[in-house]
This record gives C-alpha cells, structure tokens and sequence, in this order.
C-alpha cells in the first residue's frame, strides 16, 4: 500500500532550483514504488464543492506573475486517469461527499511543481482535486478519508500546500538561512500531535497552536489545510511521519508528511 503524502509546494521559483528541497523531492520520487495513478489535492485550486478532474490530457497553468520567463516555459502535460476518477465518484457518492466533475482545467503549479520535481518524465497520470477551505478540519479529513481505499491499488495521495504559508511575512530579499522562531514554534507543535494522531487537538490548531495566526493567517488557510486530505486517506493506520522540512525567506516552510507506511 501507498502511503499518503502532504508536500509543500514553496515558491514558484522552486521549479528551476536546485537546493535541498529540490533535491529531495526528486530522490523521493524516486524512493517510492511507481504509482499507477496519482490524486493531488492543490491549495491553488479552491472550489466551494470537491472537484474531480476527468481532464485527459493537462494544460499547464501559471496562477503567477513577475517570475523570470524560464518559470513560464515549462509544461506538464501530464494525462489524466477516467478509471481513477469514475472509482472515487462513487466513494464519495458513498460517503455522502458532495462533488462536481471538471473536464477542462489544467494543473496550477501547486501540482505541476511538485509533480515536476518528483515525476520529470510525466510518466504516471493524474487526477486533479479541489480543496475548500470553508469547510472545517473534520470534513477536509472526512473527504481524504472516504477514498482512503485507493491506496491499496497503487493510488498515491498528495496534498500540496504548505504548513506554514504568510506571504505577507515572508522575506523575499533575506533567503540567509534564517528561520523566525513563531515558525519552528507552529511546525514543532505540528509535528508533536501530527506523531501522537491528534486529530482533537489539530482540529483546533487555530486556537491551541503557537503563533497559528502568523503561521496560518486569517485571511488565507488554503495552504494549510490540505494536510488533513491527506492524513483523512490514511485513517485506518493513524501513523504519520515527518519525511522532510527546511524554511526559506525567514518563514516559508518545505515540509513533507507521510501518513500511512508502505
């Protein structure tokens, strides 16, 4: 069985890096047993009900601007995947998860700059999910949750985001190596419930973690709470594990999550 992962996305700029990062994304595609299908839940797509693409092939989305034009040549026209799709309709239909089909949008680069990193060759098929940051951590959980299952038949799981994601705290013009301490403080509270499957108390990060505000601010969570899709698809084994995290710009956090085991 696949395990379930929530990979941070960072920058744009990190699809023509090459850091630490980068370079582990890449071992960790590598590391992995080639899925027969990925879902990749994107903090850039955010719908008011769950979206599963039935896209065959991706067009290449750049939701960014002011990048140098390197950034806006690449392309991940990766195929989708009707059998994967069709399988989790009727998961969710089972569920009592409410959800729409798309057949045109292509990949924004919270999916196509982690799928880059990890899956060059465009090699294994994808299928692009919403995620909706109105509902609370118990639905978002509940939906990863539902096509928990997919996982025994060599579906990979990714949710990409990030734990900690304040553009207006970041420090474009101080990438030092730095790290702000209200940052360590979220992710190590993170990381002591994620280990100890606390899901009472990650439900209520907002009001029992350290610097949540700053980490997760008021005005945007949609890069946070894409963890709970995937720690919701690896519900029956409750076991997560910190694979990755490193900062850039002063805050900006890289974390990888495993949830689940092989």
């Amino acid at each position: 069985m696949l395990p379930s992962l929530f990979v941070a996305h960072g920058a744009p700029l990190l699809a023509i890096e090459d850091n630490e990062y980068t370079q582990f994304l890449q071992s960790l595609g590598k590391t992995l047993p080639k899925p027969k299908a990925i879902v990749l839940f994107s903090a850039h797509w955010e719908a008011p009900v769950q979206m599963v693409s039935e896209v065959a092939e991706y067009s290449t989305i750049y939701d960014f601007g002011g990048f140098p034009e390197a950034l806006y040549r690449i392309m991940y026209p990766a195929k989708g995947h009707l059998d994967t799709a069709k399988e989790m309709e009727q998961m969710f239909t089972d569920a009592g998860v409410s959800f729409q089909v798309d057949t045109k949008r292509g990949l924004d680069h919270g999916a196509w700059v982690v799928l880059k990193m990890m899956y060059p060759d465009i090699d294994v098929p994808v299928v692009s999910m919403s995620v909706n940051p109105n509902l609370t951590p118990e639905e978002q959980y509940k939906i990863g949750k539902s096509i928990e299952s997919l996982r025994e038949k060599d579906v990979l799981v990714i949710a990409s985001g990030g734990t900690v994601h304040n553009l207006r705290a970041v420090k474009m013009m101080a990438d030092n190596g730095s790290t702000d301490q209200w940052a360590l403080d979220f992710d190590n509270w993170l990381a002591e419930h994620f280990e100890k499957w606390d899901t009472n108390s990650l439900f209520q990060y907002e009001k029992l973690a350290p610097a949540a505000e700053l980490a997760v601010p008021p005005y945007g969570n949609e890069h946070f709470i894409p963890i709970f899709y995937a720690m919701g698809a690896a519900d029956t084994s409750k076991k997560a594990s910190l694979l990755h995290r490193s900062y850039r710009y002063g805050n900006l956090s890289h974390s990888v999550w495993q949830f689940g085991e092989l």
